[in-house]
């Protein structure tokens, strides 16, 4: 018998009073951010109304999400929450400010749209009263770059439990020693997505604004809950501080190195192509799968964590990724079976871009800590055509890889961006156009030395459809890009007879181990032989008319590299 003035010997006393764990939260957290109080001040935080959160514990931060935002905990353990009415990148409403110190190196025009600085003013303000009103604030403090010789330190300020876990997940996370001595940052994020922008702001085209300001090294997120902006904002400073401060070639590719070789390979390649799942591959380690630098001394991730398409996931295609959904993992806006929590990868009724976002350790074979100094053996350029007519794997010369470079040919898949339903063919240059910062020449030339200077053969991949254009055919097999990507690394490619692929001039291998025949050369997959002809010279004629925004800046050499319509 239990006597009420005991404690029953099954119950450890603190869980007796049921805010323990809440005000143990509260004190540390203050106390941690002890010498940053007047920083906080002077940036216009009500201190004595709002309670900061200084790199909260996973745990905690599950707490919160599922207390406050309507967060569920899958039968993975992983945490699934919901970014809104926006599921993918805004990029007509991100902006750049027009400033003094960056003004004479951005790449102004639609991808870098001019914001001036009074309007950035005016909404940094708004974020902040808007935080100003949220009971609890979370600071998220890390890195962006693993060679400490080149990282920055990067502080998210937002009020959602969903994007501090996030941005945990992305960043480099820095260790205690680390942490305590974090002082001031290098840039700061932000985040009042919940809030809308004023669209009668000077600059203004909707709710919705994603902006950096270069100067103050500050980013402001009104309007949009996706997560991904925070990620693809950091991105942007990097793509920016790594040629202009640094003077190293930042990259929109995934990177892993062999386990018994060492050789390094780049993946470029815009979302949906293939980069993530290119580059998580049991046999070799994973360095990253999204951000890096080719630095002078090797390769380096951006980033401490991935974020991974969710659509038709499974075990079986890939099991690195889907082994990662776990406890600390971030699933976003997937669908779940109410009863069993579990996640439905096939269902695409809120969105076809499902995403996780889990910490780069989650990966068995990741490569800790993410960078080599080697330099890369090999590159391969990551493209979806939705004609079907690129063949699945071709060798490029020197000319064709900085050609194919400027050119980034790909199709935006569904979801990827906001209001994309089908695969929209589309050119983004150095398959970084939509966070590219400065003239996409400034990067091809970078490449083209480093490519010169150490050999590096290059290859285009398409992961697109075959035998037929989107709707008439289906894509690739993964099980074949896999093989073609194996003989790539195993240098099988190297020693391979190659035919010359009309149009484009492209060099294709006549045979692989394990691929067939028809599918090596599209042309032989496709049953109706005149409609084939068409789309080559249709898409042939698309790369023509894109390139002439960089034909007077480039190497008649270069220019030459590309398809040809007599």
């Amino acid at each position: 018998m239990v006597h009420p003035q005991q404690t029953p010997p099954y119950v450890t006393p603190h869980i007796l009073h049921r805010h323990y764990a809440q005000a143990h939260d509260n004190e540390s957290h203050s106390n941690l951010i002890g010498h940053d109080l007047e920083y906080f001040s002077q940036a216009g935080f009500d201190m004595d109304k709002i309670q900061l959160k200084r790199n909260a514990p996973v745990a905690q931060l599950y707490e919160d999400a599922i207390r406050n935002e309507g967060a569920i905990i899958s039968s993975s353990g992983a945490l699934i929450n919901f970014s809104g009415k926006k599921t993918g990148r805004s990029p007509k409403d991100k902006r750049i400010v027009f400033e003094e110190t960056s003004k004479d190196d951005i790449w102004w025009g639609p991808v870098n749209i001019k914001m001036d600085e009074h309007t950035f003013e005016i909404n940094r303000e708004r974020a902040i009263d808007y935080l100003n009103t949220r009971d609890n604030v979370y600071v998220f403090d890390g890195f962006a770059g693993w060679d400490p010789k080149y990282r920055i330190k990067v502080r998210v300020i937002c009020a959602r439990a969903y994007h501090a876990l996030f941005m945990n997940n992305m960043l480099i996370r820095p260790t205690e020693e680390e942490l305590a001595s974090f002082g001031e940052p290098d840039f700061i994020i932000y985040n009042a997505g919940q809030f809308p922008a004023n669209r009668f702001t000077k600059g203004m085209s909707s709710t919705t604004s994603v902006e950096i300001n270069f100067k103050r090294m500050e980013m402001v997120i009104l309007g949009t809950e996706y997560a991904g902006e925070m990620k693809k904002g950091v991105f942007s400073v990097m793509h920016y501080l790594q040629p202009v401060k640094f003077g190293q070639l930042s990259l929109h590719s995934s990177a892993n190195v062999g386990m018994e070789k060492g050789d390094v390979t780049l993946f470029f390649g815009l979302s949906g192509t293939g980069k993530t799942t290119l580059s998580a591959d049991p046999n070799r380690l994973l360095i990253g799968d999204d951000e890096h630098v080719w630095s002078d001394t090797g390769v380096f991730n951006i980033e401490g964590g991935c974020y991974a398409k969710c659509i038709n996931l499974s075990r079986e295609k890939e099991p690195e990724i889907y082994n990662a959904i776990r406890f600390g993992s971030i699933l976003e806006n997937v669908v779940y079976d109410p009863a069993s929590r579990m996640p439905d990868y096939d269902d695409v009724s809120i969105t076809e871009n499902t995403r996780c976002a889990y910490p780069i350790e989650y990966i068995p074979n990741a490569k800790i800590p993410c960078m080599v100094d080697r330099q890369p053996s090999n590159i391969i350029m990551l493209t979806c055509d939705a004609f079907g007519v690129l063949p699945p794997v071709s060798r490029l010369s020197p000319d064709q890889a900085s050609y194919h470079f400027l050119a980034g040919y790909t199709s935006k898949t569904p979801g990827t961006e906001d209001g994309v339903l089908e695969p929209i063919p589309t050119f983004s240059t150095c398959y970084s156009a939509p966070f590219i910062v400065l003239h996409p020449g400034r990067y091809a030339e970078m490449l083209a030395e480093r490519m010169s200077k150490h050999n590096v053969p290059c290859w285009l991949i398409n992961t697109g459809w075959t035998g037929g254009k989107f709707g008439t055919a289906k894509r690739c097999p993964l099980k074949y890009t896999r093989r073609i990507v194996d003989a790539v690394h195993s240098g099988e490619l190297l020693d391979s007879e190659y035919e010359t692929f009309g149009v484009f001039g492209l060099q294709i291998p006549t045979a692989v181990e394990g691929v067939p025949r028809e599918v090596l050369n599209p042309r032989l997959a496709w049953a109706d032989k005149e409609a084939f002809e068409r789309e080559v010279r249709r898409l042939a004629g698309m790369f023509q008319k894109a390139f002439k925004l960089y034909e007077g800046d480039v190497q008649e050499s270069v220019r030459l590299a590309g398809p040809r319509v007599d």
